[in-house]
């Protein structure tokens, strides 16, 4: 039997309701459609804001540091007053700030704006996945996480090329406008479906929280399935910040074609997460998430060794993401089943830990092609091959670490 939802839960949800997935998912895609919508306008935002190509991937980097950083806040926040009142803040100041993107006239006005969006864009992932952990508990919830990343896939599956159309009638704000409608709905959403799911309150004294935080960092499985995940997720990260500057600048993609080549990159990570969802039941997931990064690594060394042979081709960067979106969908729902399943009682902190590592490591990753990435995508690609080898690596040693001691 899994993990029993908390009573809160069980008076008003149905674990196995596809209301409350959706919802999750909703939740969840509030992190990456603040990254993908705008991906096609980065370009015009260069030129409209008199950047470079680094100071946009900047933009990006500023997001993704905010996005890490609340992570350390969030986790504790939502273990001593709850999952509700957190999410609703959260996404509260995520809508301000979209507001302030829109309205920005320099780089550095959209840079603070972007940082304060991280901070607010936060808590819709990192929280989804805890209240996951809270009602499906720790057998059941790879499987409710690959759903719900599954389901959580349709939005960004059209956000750019949602994007790339807008952009074609109506000015670049326009983008920030809609994500911040779509946080405003988000919250309405969250006040009238879902009920608090905090099993119990922790403390927030700071020596109680450097403790939770010490107890994870000395886990050693905890740690390699974390870093392992952060590595894969952030070669995705440092693809997708290249990606519209790749293909529209250096290939000469249309941009309001650009979108379409993200429908096969989020096909395959709707594949990936469905496979996970069924492997859960029939395989250790140590043993999905080292299949899935050796994936990762295959399709990282084919998409530079392919860009090597034919530089003027979107297919050799294209289809091999495709697999690697695969790999990652098989990595990342069972990374996160494996990471909390020993902290039921601050699941909150874990997940927030899990967050902070992912997107601090991907946001370093963007910046750091940012300086590298001039006219190839050699850089980016070399960059995507050496972190996918180390998830390999990590996730190699949590195997054999598990074979050892059973």
């Amino acid at each position: 039997m899994g993990y029993p939802p908390p009573p809160m839960a069980r008076r008003h949800l149905n674990p196995d309701s596809p209301r409350l997935l959706g919802l999750l998912a909703a939740l969840v895609a509030l992190g990456p459609l603040s990254v993908d919508m705008y991906l096609p306008a980065m370009p015009i935002m260069m030129r409209a804001l008199q950047a470079d190509i680094g100071q946009m991937h900047l933009t990006l980097s500023a997001y993704l540091t905010g996005f890490a950083l609340f992570h350390l806040a969030c986790g504790p926040l939502a273990d001593r007053f709850g999952r509700k009142p957190v999410l609703v803040g959260g996404t509260l100041v995520f809508v301000a700030a979209c507001i302030g993107c829109a309205w920005s006239d320099t780089v550095e006005e959209l840079l603070l704006f972007r940082f304060l969006q991280g901070i607010g864009a936060c808590v819709g992932p990192t929280l989804a996945r805890t209240v996951a952990r809270d009602i499906f508990g720790p057998r059941r919830a790879a499987r409710a996480l690959s759903l719900i990343a599954m389901l959580m896939a349709l939005g960004p599956a059209i956000a750019p090329t949602l994007g790339g159309f807008v952009l074609l009638v109506l000015p670049w704000p326009v983008i920030f406008v809609f994500l911040g409608i779509y946080g405003a709905l988000m919250i309405m959403l969250v006040q009238a479906y879902l009920p608090e799911s905090l099993p119990e309150r922790q403390s927030m004294h700071p020596l109680s929280i450097l403790r939770n935080y010490a107890l994870l960092l000395a886990d050693r499985s905890y740690l390699s399935v974390t870093v392992a995940s952060a590595l894969v997720y952030s070669g995705l990260l440092a693809y997708l910040s290249s990606s519209s500057f790749v293909y529209i600048d250096m290939l000469g993609v249309p941009m309001q074609y650009f979108g379409f080549i993200f429908l096969t990159t989020v096909a395959g990570y709707i594949t990936g997460s469905g496979i996970s969802a069924r492997l859960a039941s029939r395989w250790d997931s140590r043993k999905t998430m080292l299949v899935g990064s050796a994936i990762c690594l295959a399709t990282s060394t084919s998409m530079w060794a392919g860009n090597t042979l034919l530089p003027q081709s979107i297919w050799v960067l294209m289809l091999p993401m495709t697999f690697y979106a695969i790999g990652m969908g098989l990595v990342l729902p069972h990374a996160m089943a494996i990471a909390m399943a020993p902290f039921p009682h601050i699941a909150g902190t874990a997940s927030a830990l899990l967050g902070f590592i992912q997107m601090g490591l991907s946001a370093l990753g963007a910046a750091m092609v940012g300086v590298l990435l001039k006219d190839t995508p050699q850089p980016m690609l070399l960059s995507m091959v050496c972190i996918t080898a180390l998830a390999l690596l990590l996730a190699s040693r949590t195997y054999l670490r598990r074979d050892a001691a059973s």
